[in-house]
Parts: structure tokens; C-alpha cells; sequence
């Protein structure tokens, strides 16, 4: 399978600015895959230690910091060949030896010649309670389960993934593209973007077995709750998670700490919901009072709502049934079009820096599903889970912030790619090219003065 960021690991390799690297995401979402593929792909060698399986190499960092030791222990011990810049040296399941994480900041100070990655489960909680953790000394990328195009390209559908590519005007597709990426896009829906899960449809066509395999995905996520947090944050971590797909429910999406148990309050349940964020499983969308930069000044954290970090695990969470594929459009409105905002955040989370947040007012109400800053420009952008194209709020919201001047909003839906009146409508199954038809549309409206 082809994964996309395999172009940011080679950018870091070829960086001048080259620090040791630690691949952030959610459990098995193929961050060892990625750089053993990646080593093989474009390293002479490739040095794998795995602190989970070898407990014994732990030792090699307790006594001492020096670098040329530490690797002399290492090639003595498995007969590796590490030699600076022909060798990946690869960590995993580094969270399980707090003294290598540390050891990076050494790494980079006095052998940067050394290419460094390092990937583990759950290692956002560790860097959340890590108090000597080298800060500013290591490069993140962060791995998203697989995007939409990726799962085209693993389902051999290169010559679709070719044509929108392809696209430079804002026009609409063709109905010989619409129409099969409208059916893969619902599968999509249904297996979501982890690895194993994409994998067991691609090459069995199995659809039990995709509900398997997810049904495994979640257990492995719940032992680890009872495994690696706190014993009294278990069951509130479980409660919270197990709220996802009712809060998601909701009209308005918001997270409500009642939902998770009738009485709750925030201050009892906070502890658990970061758990979760912090292990990479939920995304906290804040809102904002207005539209300004930087997006975080403007943000109130104490409303917000929590997605998952992939739609195929939110769907077997929420217990829909894979037979909503043939129900026309049900997969995209169940849950009041929760699982198509979810998919929606997934693919902005990958193109923008900037973690996207969400605008509403009260009395009356209006809310803009998505607000995303792409470098100094703030977009608004709606989502649809039909081909309605009522745009009240987006309209409110150029009444309130367009100051008289053009403002380009953004709405995905199942309708057709359109540019009309300042809007731009993207059909859902190429919300991977987003920031793409988004230049075409400024570009449109710059020229058009």
C-alpha cells in the first residue's frame, strides 16, 4: 500500500535541519510499516530495535549518555551494520525506555550524522507526562490513518486518483468519475483509513472480515485504557469514549460532559477526555467567538467537539451496520451527518497545518461546521451530507465578516464541483484536493477583481 507521507519522511532525511524523528498516531495506524518501508526504500541499512520485544537493549541507555557507546552496545549486541547517514536507525516502542527518548537530545547535540525515527503506541501520553523530554531537540510528523486517495490507490484505482489530479478548472466532474467515486466513497466509509483494515478488503473483498478486524482495532484500544492510564480514569475514560457517537448525534455536535453521565461535570471527566486526545484517538475542535489570526487567540476551549481519528472506527463504534452501503445516502446523514464531518476532518487535519476549529452564535443560532486557516487566510467551510444547498450560516457569516469585500466560502456535499457566488462547492470524494481547488477559486476571484 502506498502512504503519502512517505514524501515528508524524505524530506526530512534530505533536511539540512535534520533532527531525530518521532512519528506521532494513533495505535496501529502503521507508523512501523512506514519506517521500516521507508529505510528500506532510501537507506543502505536499516538498524530495527524494538524496546518492547528486546527489554535487554534498555540496559545499553541506563549508564551511560554517550553516543559511540550506546551504539557500539547496539552493534555488538544484534551485529547491525550502523553507519552515519547510510543507516535508519529505528526506536520502536520507544515509550518503553524513557532513557532513549531522552537520549535524543544527545543524538542531535553530538551525533547528528546519525539518522534517528522512533515510533511507539501510545507514546503521546508518555510525551504528555515526559518531564525530561527533549523540547525543540526532535522533528514530529504526525501519521493519520490512510486518506481517501490512499485508499483508492490500494484498491488499484490509480486512473481515477490520475484524473483528479488532473483537474485545474472548476468544473463539474463527469458523471463516468462521479458515479464510481461516489460507491468507492461509501466503502470508505464503511472500512475507514487504518492500514490492516484497508488491507483485508483490498485483497479478500471481505466484509465480515473488515468487521472483525475493526472489532479487534477496538479492543486493542480499550485494553490499552485499562492497561496504560490511571486505575481511577479508566471508567471515565471508557464512559467519555463510548459517548463519541451520541455526542456526535446531537444537532449541534458540541461535547457535553452530561451526555457522558447524567450529573457529570467537566472538572471530573476533563483528565479522561485529554487521555484519549493525548493517545491520539479523539480531535478536539474548539470554537471561535470571530474569525482572526492567529485562529488560537480567538479560541474558547471550553466549547468544543471530539471526533475520532478515523471514520471506520466511528462507524463500529456507533454499531451502524456495514448494510447501510446500499441504502443510498444513509452513511453520509446517520448521525446527523456526523460520520461525514469526521471524514471531512480527517482530510483537512492532513492538508492544514493549523488544526481546524468551528464557529457558532446563539440567539438565533448559526454554526459553521469547519474554520481553517490557510496561511494568513481564514476559510469557512460547511458540511453537507446531501446535495441541500442551503448556506444560512455561511451567508450569516459573510454578513458579519466579509467587511463589504469578496469572501470565498467553502461547502463539501454531494453535490458537483462548482464556483458560484463566492462559494465553492467540492464534492465530498475530493475533499483530498481541497487546498488545491481552494487556490483555483482565490485565483478566480482575484481575477475577476
Amino acid at each position: 500500500m502506498k502512504r503519502l507521507v512517505i514524501d515528508k519522511l524524505v524530506a526530512w532525511k534530505n533536511s539540512s535541519h535534520r533532527k531525530p524523528l518521532i512519528l506521532r498516531g494513533v495505535r496501529q495506524v502503521g507508523k512501523t510499516w512506514l519506517l521500516k518501508e521507508f529505510g528500506k526504500a532510501n537507506y543502505k541499512n536499516v538498524a530495527y530495535f524494538n524496546f518492547d520485544e528486546h527489554e535487554e537493549f534498555m540496559q545499553f541507555f541506563e549508564s551511560t549518555k554517550d553516543i559511540n557507546r550506546i551504539l557500539d552496545n547496539l552493534r555488538f549486541a544484534t551485529g547491525y551494520t550502523i553507519e552515519p547517514q547510510n543507516t535508519l536507525i529505528i526506536f520502536d516502542e520507544i515509550q518503553e525506555c524513557p532513557k532513549a527518548l531522552n537520549t535524543l537530545k544527545y543524538f542531535y547535540e553530538n551525533a547528528n550524522e546519525y539518522h534517528v525515527a522512533c515510533a511507539g503506541s501510545l507514546l503521546g501520553i508518555t510525551l504528555a507526562k515526559e518531564t525530561s523530554f527533549p523540547v525543540g531537540m526532535v522533528n514530529f510528523i504526525d501519521i493519520h490513518p490512510m486518506s481517501f486517495t490512499e485508499f483508492l490507490l490500494a484498491c488499484g484505482d490509480d486512473n481515477v486518483v490520475a484524473y483528479m489530479n488532473s483537474v485545474s478548472e472548476l468544473q463539474a466532474i463527469p458523471d463516468a468519475f462521479v458515479n464510481p467515486l461516489m460507491e468507492k466513497l461509501k466503502m470508505y466509509m464503511v472500512t475507514g483509513g487504518m492500514p490492516e483494515v484497508v488491507k483485508c478488503w483490498t485483497e479478500d473483498k471481505n466484509i465480515e472480515g473488515v468487521q472483525e478486524t475493526l472489532s479487534d482495532l477496538l479492543g486493542a484500544y480499550e485494553r490499552d485504557f485499562a492497561k496504560h492510564a490511571e486505575i481511577k480514569d479508566i471508567p471515565k475514560i471508557n464512559m467519555v469514549w463510548k459517548s463519541i457517537p451520541s455526542q456526535l448525534a446531537k444537532e449541534n455536535k458540541k461535547f457535553i460532559f452530561r451526555v457522558v453521565r447524567e450529573g457529570a461535570r467537566a472538572r471530573e471527566y476533563e483528565d479522561a477526555l485529554q487521555w484519549l486526545v493525548d493517545a491520539s484517538l479523539l480531535t478536539k475542535v474548539n470554537r471561535i467567538s470571530k474569525p482572526g489570526l492567529p485562529l488560537s487567540a480567538y479560541e474558547d476551549t471550553s466549547a468544543f467537539k471530539a471526533y475520532v481519528a478515523d471514520v471506520g472506527i466511528l462507524r463500529k463504534l456507533s454499531s451502524l451496520a456495514p448494510s447501510a452501503i446500499v441504502e443510498g445516502d444513509r452513511l453520509f446523514t446517520e448521525f446527523k451527518g456526523a460520520l461525514t464531518e469526521n471524514f471531512i476532518l480527517q482530510s483537512l487535519m492532513l492538508q492544514y497545518e493549523v488544526e481546524p476549529r468551528y464557529w457558532a452564535m446563539d440567539n438565533p443560532h448559526y454554526e459553521v461546521d469547519f474554520i481553517v486557516q490557510k496561511e494568513n487566510d481564514i476559510l469557512p467551510m460547511e458540511v453537507k451530507s446531501s446535495k441541500d444547498k442551503n448556506n444560512t450560516s455561511l451567508r450569516k457569516y459573510r454578513d458579519l465578516y466579509a467587511d463589504g469585500g469578496k469572501m470565498l466560502r467553502v461547502r463539501f456535499s454531494l453535490r458537483n464541483l462548482s464556483f458560484d457566488d463566492e462559494v465553492l462547492n467540492i464534492p465530498l470524494f475530493m475533499v483530498d484536493y481541497a487546498d488545491k481547488l481552494i487556490d483555483l477559486a482565490m485565483k478566480n476571484m482575484q481575477a475577476n477583481g
